[in-house]
């Protein structure tokens, strides 16, 4: 079974206008709501694949009986620990240029946190944990790397999607596969990542810091993947982008659903970087559909 874990997660308003003025009245001319947070993000588009996945994390209040809601009418098992408090709504300003409000969250008491790690303990052998997004502030920043280590202990394989000192600190306990973009990951090493060839030769230190599977996503440029063995690098479809957002946790589910039906890590690389263009071409998350469509398009190169 995949598991996904969102922290922190939120209902998404996307409002679109045609300019948004500051100080003065705005009206919209399209609004959508959906249930958000990377790891939610990634349950749903594993089911849109076909794949079954349970979203965990924390749930409060009537804007989390929502995203439950949501995610339940869409096929999607959820095992959401309850907190008082509401879950956040993160607001997407989309005119002329893109504009996000992300809210704070709730307060996660030790009581919770504890409830979350005795979950986790139950995952093991033959399982994948997805770890995305960010850290609400109520809680230890090492909380990813205790929730590693737990997994290291059960035999669970760990995917994480995280920025600077989050993703370090996991690196040792040899996450099956993590997607920095390129610019977290010059982040992690200090300096700029513009290249195809700089991206391979970072993303080669990931792996020897214990990473077994990277890939990274380079915009326009493509993306990359690197293992212990071989290097790809990929072209990206051509399209109108219409939103970023849940581009790079698309990348993630289309990595695993197609390596868990072939374990043909090339062949998931592909769909990977398919399934991220599919979002970034869409309001809203890729369809298997659309990523079927786009396939053709992405072109593999062995390095």
């Amino acid at each position: 079974m995949i598991y996904t874990l969102t922290l922190n997660p939120s209902v998404d308003y996307i409002v679109e206008a045609d300019e948004i003025v500051l100080g003065e009245l705005n009206r919209s001319k399209n609004e959508a709501k959906f249930p958000g947070g990377k790891g939610i993000n990634v349950s749903r588009v594993l089911r849109s694949m076909g794949m079954e996945s349970k979203a965990i994390g924390f749930l409060g209040g009537f804007t989390g009986k929502y995203v439950e809601e949501f995610l339940n009418r869409e096929g999607i098992y959820t095992g959401f620990i309850k907190v008082d408090g509401d879950t956040r709504i993160n607001i997407k300003l989309k005119a002329d240029t893109e504009t996000e409000i992300n809210a704070r969250g709730p307060e996660i008491s030790s009581l919770s946190l504890g409830l979350l790690k005795e979950q986790i303990k139950q995952i093991g052998n033959g399982d994948f944990l997805v770890l995305a997004g960010s850290i609400p502030s109520s809680m230890p920043g090492t909380i990813y790397e205790e929730i590693v280590r737990i997994c290291k202990d059960t035999g669970a394989e760990v995917i994480v999607d995280a920025e600077g000192d989050l993703l370090k600190t996991v690196l040792e306990y040899r996450p099956f596969l993590i997607k920095p973009n390129h610019h977290e990951l010059g982040q992690l090493f200090n300096t700029e990542v513009s290249s195809t060839e700089e991206a391979i030769f970072y993303g080669k230190k990931l792996i020897e810091a214990g990473a077994k599977n990277v890939i990274v996503s380079l915009a326009e440029n493509g993306a990359v993947y690197i293992n212990e063995s071989t290097a790809y690098t990929a072209s990206v479809p051509k399209g109108e982008v219409k939103s970023s957002v849940g581009a790079g946790d698309s990348m993630v589910a289309g990595f695993l659903s197609r390596y868990m039906k072939t374990k043909d890590r090339k062949e998931a690389f592909r769909y990977s970087v398919a399934s991220g263009s599919a979002t970034a071409f869409s309001i809203g998350l890729c369809t298997d559909e659309k990523v079927e469509k786009l396939l053709p398009e992405v072109k593999i190169q062995e390095c």
